[in-house]
């Protein structure tokens, strides 16, 4: 089941095309959806988990914790809206684009992508394109 919490004012419209399209994602990975919990917050609020869980002293947009199973997904994806607004800026996008790329970055974590090295990124850049599209596309339950 896929959850959305928040640690700040902001509140993601229509929760129910982005938990389908979530599950979508995971199901076109050949991944088993567990519980993946979304929480919304600040920089405050992630910097705090940066420096005390992964011994970060530095800003970022998102940190997921993986709880997985094999091929069932389950974890914690933390995301800071401000980030992810200034980034979207930053790169000349819209917020909720920006956005979607974010959410579907801890998902592809989850699916066992990495992000360390040149071609890590550039695969995980391709897997993002490719899973943003979907939001897009209507989705049924055959649809993998």
């Amino acid at each position: 089941m896929i959850s959305f919490n928040y640690e700040s004012d902001f509140v993601l419209e229509d929760e129910a095309s982005y938990s389908s399209w979530l599950s979508a994602v995971i199901r076109s990975e050949n991944k088993t959806e567990g519980d993946v919990n979304y929480v919304f917050c600040d920089d405050d609020y992630l910097h705090g988990l940066n420096v005390e869980y992964l011994n970060h002293d530095t800003l970022t947009d998102i940190i997921s914790f993986d709880y997985s199973v094999g091929n069932e997904l389950h974890g914690d994806i933390f995301i800071s809206v401000e980030r992810v607004a200034e980034n979207a800026t930053e790169f000349g996008e819209s917020f909720e684009n920006e956005l979607r790329r974010v959410m579907v970055h801890g998902i592809l974590h989850y699916c066992g992508y990495a992000d360390k090295t040149e071609t890590d990124i550039e695969l995980m850049r391709s897997k993002e394109d490719e899973k943003i599209i979907m939001f897009h596309v209507e989705q049924s339950d055959d649809d993998v």
